[in-house]
């Protein structure tokens, strides 16, 4: 390697390390990443990409299975389900190879291998057997090493019956049934890929509810939608044991009442969270602060030893992929001596891709009483909306939480068929302090489902014109 000394060097190329690479870049700083698999990491690679190119598949499977409420008479078709995977790994492909030009365009030197950190300001580049193929140095390092699936005591994951969520995107045929144990976004995203092809599927979850980081109104409607998709849902349900039994598995659960019952099914899904990869790294013998599985940073995002940054899902919730990114550009700017002020969690939208979709952001009705706020609540059905009527797609709702003093935005919670790319008008409308009167006095374009965002608002204050 020609280079051995950079500004910065990021070990991990996900969607939090390469957007800091690039933003480096263009901060004028020096910059390498290093990557042990695929650029683009788990995202681009095994998560938020593939597993939307599947949840499309799962999308046209509904519709054609309801073709005749749209006049199409389709008796009979054929599903290639090793294509339908296929094709999901094609997407993945064309990201990782577009990370890997956009490597080029900005300079980053891209190397290849794991990195580990004997001191500050010195990487060592690894081969998968542990020997020490070469050394870069670095004023500053940034980890962004990611995470992965969490399996908690008594699930035994053989990743063959008992399996995680890169297991659930490479099966070779649809199976005919699986036991989903958690039902956060990935569980539920899952449940309801697999569900659309066939499978009998059982949602496990400890939580009352289904998505339980989620508005209470919004898991109720997913948990309904769900049912009449003939999904089975155990919720304050824990698991005791997962493990592989003949040609299947056995789940045995325990209800609230502290009754056990053994599940069977061909699969098991492990879908219970994930924790940080912070092995390997030498942050031990640094003596980096790391608090149950993550690395513990400031707002811009350094640790505890100078010249050693951390970002992204290795330093903890919320674990996603437009965190990541932000982190990374607020840890790049800070490096370049740049001012910022951080990354705005209170402001971070949540997404989950199932139909109908789910996205939030800012503060449940739940959380924002507790808060001690006094609210108004406004709520739109897109079953009073001409646009979702035309599309077929009626199921779900907007709902604002409203500071009934100021007006402020609190939170804001859409249950339907766009919802994931509806929730940034109302992202946007908290980060410029907007009120909810400003929503509902701007002229939405009719018809459209973002309709509902003005209708929600309007709700609030006794104004709404359409329910």
């Amino acid at each position: 390697m020609a280079d051995k000394n950079f500004d910065l060097i990021v070990i991990g190329s996900g969607p939090g390390g390469y957007i800091a690479a690039i933003r480096a870049h263009q901060l004028g700083l020096k910059t390498a990443i290093v990557e042990r698999d695929r650029l683009g990491g788990i995202c681009l690679n095994w998560g938020c990409i593939p597993t939307k190119a599947l949840l499309k598949n799962a999308e046209y499977m509904h519709f054609l299975n309801h073709a005749d409420e749209f006049g199409f008479g389709i008796e009979k078709f054929t599903v290639d389900f090793p294509k339908v995977i296929a094709r999901s790994r094609e997407v993945a492909d064309a990201n990782s190879s577009g990370v890997s030009f956009l490597m080029k365009k900005n300079t980053v030197t891209v190397i290849n291998g794991s990195g580990f950190i004997p001191r500050p300001g010195v990487v060592e580049i690894r081969d998968k057997d542990g020997k020490v193929t070469d050394t870069v140095e670095a004023k500053n390092i940034m980890i962004a090493t990611g995470a992965r699936p969490r399996v908690f005591p008594g699930i035994e994951v053989d990743n063959q019956k008992v399996i995680t969520s890169t297991e659930a995107m490479l099966q070779g045929k649809v199976p005919g049934s699986m036991i989903v144990i958690g039902a956060g976004a990935i569980g539920i995203e899952f449940a309801y890929f697999y569900n659309a092809f066939g499978t009998k599927v059982t949602v496990i979850e400890m939580q009352p509810m289904i998505l339980p980081v989620e508005d209470e109104d919004s898991s109720k409607e997913v948990a309904r939608t769900f049912k009449k998709k003939k999904i089975d849902i155990m919720t304050e349900t824990r698991v005791i044991s997962a493990k592989a039994a003949g040609e299947g598995v056995e789940v045995v659960v325990e209800n609230k009442k502290g009754e056990r019952k053994t599940l069977t099914a061909d699969l098991a899904l492990n879908a219970v969270g994930v924790t940080g990869n912070v092995e390997n790294l030498g942050l031990e013998a640094l003596g980096v602060n790391v608090e149950r599985g993550h690395i513990k940073v400031d707002k811009f995002m350094k640790t505890n030893i100078e010249g050693i940054y951390a970002i992204g899902d290795v330093i903890g919730a919320p674990w996603l992929a437009h965190v990541a990114s932000a982190e990374g550009v607020v840890a790049a700017e800070h490096i370049a001596g740049h001012d910022t002020h951080g990354v705005d969690y209170s402001n971070i939208p949540g997404c989950t891709y199932c139909q109908p979709q789910v996205a939030s952001v800012g503060l449940t009705e739940k959380k924002a009483r507790e808060a001690g706020y006094e609210v108004k609540i406004g709520k739109f059905p897109f079953k009073a909306s001409g646009k979702a009527r035309a599309i077929g797609e009626t199921d779900g709702f907007v709902k604002l939480v409203i500071d009934a003093k100021y007006g402020e935005i609190l939170g804001g919670h859409i249950v339907g068929v766009e919802a994931t790319e509806m929730i940034a008008e109302i992202c946007t409308a908290r980060a410029a302090e907007a009120t909810a009167e400003t929503l509902f006095h701007t002229v939405h374009a009719h018809p459209t489902l973002s309709e509902g965002v003005m209708e929600a608002a309007a709700d609030a204050y006794g104004e709404a014109l359409n329910i």
